[in-house]
This record gives C-alpha cells, sequence and structure tokens, in this order.
C-alpha cells in the first residue's frame, strides 16, 4: 500500500524547492517572452534563453505555469502539494512528448535537447516536492485509518 508522508520534518526545504522550480519557469518565459516576441507564436528561433531553445509559446507556457507554482506556493494548505505534483507530470509529458518529436517539423516547440532535459530535471523537482510538502493534523497523520483501528483491536 503506498503512503505519501504527511508533516514531513523538511516540508519547508521542499517548499522552497517547489518555489525555486516555479521562480525558475517564471525567469525563463519573462526572459523567453522578450527574446522571442518578434518571432510570431510557434516561430522557429535560434536564439537561446539561459541555454535552451524556446519560441514564444513555451516561455507563454513556462510563464503561466511558474506563476501558477508560486500562487500554489504561497497559498499552501496542499494546495502546493496538488499544484508541484500537477505541473510536474505536466512537464513530464511535454518533455517527453518534445523528445520524441525532436528533429521533426511537428516540434512545435521548437526544444532542443537541453530544453527536454530542464523541462524533466523541473519536473522531477516538482513531483518530489509534491510529495513532501502535504500537511494534516497531528492527530490524522501517520499510518492509514485501517491500520490504526487494526492495531486497537
Amino acid at each position: 500500500m503506498a503512503h505519501t508522508p504527511v508533516n514531513h520534518p523538511l516540508r519547508p526545504l521542499y517548499r522552497a524547492i517547489g518555489a525555486l522550480m516555479g521562480a525558475y519557469l517564471v525567469v525563463f518565459g519573462v526572459v523567453g517572452f522578450i527574446v522571442t516576441a518578434d518571432e510570431g507564436l510557434f516561430g522557429k528561433s535560434t536564439d537561446k534563453v539561459l541555454g535552451q531553445d524556446t519560441n514564444l509559446f513555451w516561455s507563454i507556457v513556462s510563464l503561466v505555469l511558474g506563476v501558477l507554482v508560486l500562487g500554489a506556493t504561497a497559498l499552501g494548505n496542499n494546495r502546493d502539494a496538488a499544484a508541484y505534483t500537477f505541473v510536474g507530470w505536466g512537464l513530464i509529458v511535454v518533455g517527453s512528448y518534445s523528445l520524441a518529436v525532436l528533429r521533426t517539423d511537428v516540434n512545435v516547440l521548437d526544444f532542443g535537447m537541453a530544453t527536454v532535459i530542464v523541462t524533466w530535471l523541473v519536473a522531477l523537482c516538482l513531483i518530489m516536492a509534491g510529495q513532501y510538502t502535504k500537511v494534516a493534523p497531528a492527530k490524522l497523520a501517520g499510518a492509514p485509518r485501517q491500520v490504526r483501528e487494526g492495531a486497537a483491536a
């Protein structure tokens, strides 16, 4: 049976990691928006943004995802854990799709290999942070309910 840790002692560290990943996405999105604004939404750029290939669409998506992650971090109360996990798995899917179409005309996000790797790393950090930032009242934390009731009998 799977068990996701609740009230982990290093929760502030994992929240900081999640916030750092959100801030990275915001910075990447803003710089990418500035650099690629004149190339059209799905333009093929030869410009690099923080060492990665991008286009205007991926810059806007990164900016929106970063703001979502930072907003969820500020709100807390398990919203951050859900947002980290959701955005992390979404980035895994985007990175995998982009790797599959890397050298084809279907590469609409204009990803390069460095962008795929960074996207996966950000995604894995967010998923990890999402697993360790859940909170619950102290009496509800710990073993699942069935295990607690079975031990009392």
